[in-house]
């Protein structure tokens, strides 16, 4: 079969990076102040330290002759192609970004986006969680992002509300135990 009808890959696929799921249509992508100064500072460092850094590496190896067998050359134009990729990805996420203080709703009992969330099963096994931004929730912290099937069932619910969780073996019961809110920060 001709060379020119099959897909092959020569490891400089720009689409190799892990998708995070997709923000609703027509959404905003809401997170919180931290979350938001965190990708900010992550996309300040990527272009005014880490970029510019690989750019001298790449171009002081151009300048050594044979770039097929440069490693230095090769290595920084595929890390150059990743940070150019993630620039790509923050500058998008951060252009639709939504921040929302939850400390706006501190002493409230409602659950909205930000809110710590204790809730226990029908077999009184309790979790805590917190409602955070798509791009910052971290499930190894007890946070799921507000788009999670979880957070989608207790959002707007109150304390001691009974809501219906539709999960892969069922529905499960489960009631709002307590709900927190960071405090505001002094101004």
């Amino acid at each position: 079969m001709n060379k020119a009808f099959t897909k092959e890959s020569d490891g400089n696929d720009d689409d190799d990076e892990i998708a995070l799921p997709a923000l609703p249509q027509g959404t905003r992508n809401y997170m919180t102040p931290e979350g938001y100064a965190r990708l900010r500072a992550e996309f300040v460092e990527l272009i005014d330290v880490e970029r510019p850094k690989i750019v001298e590496i790449v171009s002081w190896a151009a300048k050594n002759g044979d770039r097929s067998e440069n490693g230095d050359y090769l290595y920084g134009k595929k890390r150059l192609r990743e940070i150019d990729r993630r620039l790509r990805f923050l500058t998008k996420r951060l252009d639709i970004a939504e921040v929302a203080d939850p400390s706006i709703h501190h002493g409230r009992d409602q659950i909205f986006f930000g809110a710590t969330v204790t809730y226990a099963n029908s077999k009184g096994e309790e979790r805590t969680i917190t409602i955070k931004g798509i791009d910052e929730s971290d499930s190894l912290k007890g946070e799921v992002s507000w788009i999670s099937p979880i957070a989608r069932v207790l959002l707007k619910a109150r304390e001691g509300d009974e809501l219906q969780l539709v999960t892969p073996v069922g529905v499960e019961k489960i009631e709002v135990i307590e709900v927190s809110y960071p405090a505001p920060k002094p101004a």
